[in-house]
């Protein structure tokens, strides 16, 4: 299910705030004008209990596509993991039409546009804060948001008014956020950190597996964790 983000939660197609990611966008849309290439809204329901943000569209990705997470190799591992959890079913096609539904997640990223070399400049990551805040006030039954790297996981807090000293980013850990959310982390599931052995698929199943289990606590009453426990090491 995919449901539009609010107004607020998403910038316009010709979003101007950033200067080189606007220039860079430009380019991509000459070269390639059969692609998205514009800011790239978020996936799934508005009424999932996880939230899922990464770093920013990828060239050959999202940008393409228009689904976050589609057409590249941090979407195939990303969505084989969530389909295994069963936090999406369907098969992944790598196409936005391909059919695949997410259940009980949504998908965003903290920054919308795709930059240069898959690096966002702070002020690019500072000026997109405002539609991942308005995203994360409008989702209602939100209990979790996984962060994918350092990027993400400070976004995160800064959205929410939290001071990144007090929540460390570290891999496998969870945050209890004093918003009664909880911050998960994780290395991010680019081919990047797969290939040096960073991020192997078993250290990225096991944040799923617990963030699985912890949800189906709180239906059954119970609740996540407190801050600072490791996902990894968790049975």
């Amino acid at each position: 299910m995919r449901d539009g983000p609010p107004a607020a939660a998403q910038p316009p197609r010709d979003c101007s705030l950033c200067p080189r990611l606007v220039a860079f966008r430009e380019v991509q849309r000459r070269a390639h004008p059969e692609w998205f290439n514009g800011p790239v809204p978020p996936f799934g329901d508005a009424q999932a209990e996880l939230l899922i943000v990464g770093l920013a569209p990828g060239l050959r990705g999202a940008n393409r596509t228009g689904r976050p997470f589609t057409g590249d190799y941090a979407g195939g591992l990303l969505y084989a993991t969530l389909r295994k959890y069963g936090f999406a079913e369907g098969d992944y096609g790598a196409r936005v039409d391909d059919g695949l539904e997410l259940r009980r997640v949504r998908i965003t990223n903290a920054v919308r546009c795709i930059p240069p070399q898959n690096k966002p400049e702070p002020s690019e990551v500072a000026n997109c804060r405002r539609f991942l805040a308005a995203e994360i006030s409008a989702m209602p039954r939100l209990r979790a948001i996984l962060a994918l790297g350092t990027i993400a996981h400070h976004a995160v807090l800064t959205a929410r008014g939290f001071r990144r000293a007090l929540f460390p980013f570290e891999h496998g850990r969870l945050h209890g956020l004093p918003c009664g959310l909880t911050l998960a982390d994780s290395y991010h599931c680019s081919r990047l950190n797969t290939n040096t052995g960073k991020l192997s698929p078993a250290m990225f199943e096991a944040i799923f597996a617990l963030l699985s289990r912890c949800l189906d606590a709180l239906q059954g009453g119970g609740g996540f964790p407190g801050t600072g426990v490791d996902l990894a090491m968790r049975p």
